[in-house]
């Protein structure tokens, strides 16, 4: 019964993730809003909320490993997501296309963080405040002020293509949030009943099978994304997803009482923080370098992503 739920919730999830995808593209084609910033807060953020219930789920049962490994392994498996079908879509040469301007900063941001929780991990005796670690505090300014810079980005006009109203898209796509809250929330909740039952440790299930379960509206929004070429929507999600996900582990160490999380938690979550870091910037790289004349070249550093990331999952299982 456990798995009938859960690929129920999965299959509830990628529907509403294609319809998240659908109305905020709507919202950036009829609103004043650019596709990168639709992607950055709307669908960023919604997508977001099934990691959200995950963690302060683990939270209630008193399991910093899965609440911190569920918010670091779903960023790293958004960055795959991201390359993943950039080498798919290799010959568009995806980085090469869209506004750097925007997503750049932001996927800096996105480094900054994770080295930030990755020192935090590694002292495990941080100094908090209110029993809250005082990283926490820094990736609120950091995200803040980031978010201010990059407001005004703008992208090429795109003639609206739907016959629905800007209050129809928008009603339309909390609904469809609400959803994914719902569903998203089931698919976590019964996805780590089913890790427990392979005896699996904790920050592993957190890290890799929860994280890629909660992932599955960003995985169908990308796609949905790339289907429609609006390859901006698609970065904007990814990032803004991952720096929605730290914000969410702000809101999870409020709710963690038995003082700074990232102390709880063990170490072996840095392996993951590490891993983001070393992802996050090999996309950065893709997006900054010059562009790559032939195909090949071009999908190297998504190819080396995809290899990093199974290669470390191998040696952490």
């Amino acid at each position: 019964m456990i798995f009938v739920i859960f690929i129920a919730a999965a299959l509830v999830v990628i529907f509403a993730a294609i319809q998240l995808n659908k109305y905020g593209d709507v919202i950036s084609q009829k609103s004043t809003w650019s596709g990168a910033m639709v992607g950055t807060l709307l669908i960023g953020g919604a997508t977001s909320l099934p990691e959200l219930t995950t963690s302060l789920t683990a939270v209630y049962i008193d399991n910093a490993d899965i609440a911190v490994g569920n918010m670091l392994g779903s960023n790293v498996f958004n960055v795959l997501i991201l390359m993943v079908f950039d080498f798919i879509y290799r010959k568009q040469k995806v980085f090469d296309t869209v506004d750097r301007s925007t997503h750049v900063p932001i996927a800096y941001t996105g480094l900054v963080m994770t080295a930030l929780l990755a020192v935090a991990l590694l002292w495990q005796s941080a100094p908090g405040l209110f029993n809250v670690g005082i990283e926490m505090y820094l990736l609120v300014i950091i995200y803040i002020i980031v978010m201010r810079q990059t407001g005004g980005a703008e992208d090429e006009a795109e003639e609206p293509t739907s016959s629905l109203s800007l209050n129809q898209a928008i009603a339309r796509f909390i609904i469809a949030a609400l959803f994914v809250f719902i569903a998203g929330s089931a698919l976590a909740i019964y996805g780590d009943l089913i890790a427990k039952e392979t005896g699996m440790s904790s920050s592993f299930v957190g890290s890799f099978l929860i994280a890629a379960s909660t992932s599955l509206p960003e995985l169908v929004t990308v796609l949905a994304a790339f289907r429609i070429m609006n390859y901006s929507l698609a970065l904007g999600s990814i990032f803004g997803s991952n720096l929605f996900n730290l914000q969410l582990l702000v809101i999870t160490d409020a709710f963690y009482r038995e003082g700074a999380i990232l102390n709880a938690a063990s170490a072996s979550n840095v392996t993951v923080a590490f891993l983001g870091i070393a992802m996050i910037a090999l996309s950065i790289f893709a997006m900054q370098r010059k562009s790559a004349k032939h195909v090949g070249v071009y999908a190297i550093p998504s190819a080396l992503t995809i290899v990093l990331y199974f290669a470390s999952t191998y040696l952490m299982f």
